[in-house]
């Protein structure tokens, strides 16, 4: 798993390539393994508590670089028995200066990888916008729980504060936060018309939040 001098358009760096990755994940299993402090086996066995076994002989194989495959699935369960991401195996940030993101490429910072393996950095790809609008739905259904929340809490102290000055303030409270709520709301509406009109998923909503989507007007021809 040596990776020789890289070579702008060889095409022999391909299977280079493959080995670059498979030995940057095993360096951080190993890594990993032993600042946790345990042996090959105990990775092993947690693994398989997992669900995934992993035999101790295939792991000390990929540490050591023998074996010649490397699955995603073993990557996915090492990396939840090692209490870390998948993604921070492939592209261990802090660990290593620089990862081959993909075959006949010159070789760039992990914190660039990841950006793009975790879709990030999504400037180059087709579907940048549903990402774009999912994230949206998820920052703003954040910013909705949470205003609706401090609202009624606002509400509450408006109907039972007998202090004049404090239930002035509870109302000034209250005015902001369903504003915010007005605001996250919107937001929501124009996320999930997006995904809906290009055939996406919506995502959950909790019922409270069930009148940003538009009722279904769909009704059955009279007989």
């Amino acid at each position: 798993m040596t990776q020789r001098e890289f070579d702008d358009g060889d095409e022999d760096d391909v299977p280079e390539w493959a080995d670059h990755v498979m030995a940057t994940v095993a360096n951080e299993v190993k890594r990993r393994r032993k600042e946790i402090g345990w042996s090959a086996q105990q990775l092993s066995d947690r693994c398989k508590d997992i669900g995934h076994p992993i035999p101790r002989n295939v792991i000390a194989n990929m540490e050591s670089g023998r074996r010649t495959n490397l699955p995603l699935v073993d990557v996915i369960v090492l990396a939840e028995a090692l209490w870390t991401s998948p993604i921070c195996l492939i592209y261990p940030v802090g660990y290593v200066p620089e990862v081959q993101r993909l075959p006949l490429q010159e070789r760039i910072p992990p914190w660039e990888a990841l950006l793009w393996f975790s879709a990030h950095d999504d400037a180059g790809l087709d579907d940048h916008e549903m990402l774009h609008q999912q994230r949206q739905h998820i920052s703003a259904l954040s910013r909705a729980e949470s205003a609706m929340a401090s609202e009624g809490y606002a509400r509450h102290t408006v109907e039972t504060e007998k202090d004049p000055v404090r239930r002035t303030e509870a109302q000034r409270a209250h005015a902001v936060f369903a504003e915010r709520v007005s605001q996250a709301k919107e937001s929501l509406r124009e996320a999930r018309s997006y995904i809906s009109s290009h055939s996406g998923l919506l995502p959950y909503l909790p019922p409270e939040l069930a009148d940003i989507d538009p009722p279904d007007t769909d009704e059955e021809d009279d007989i």
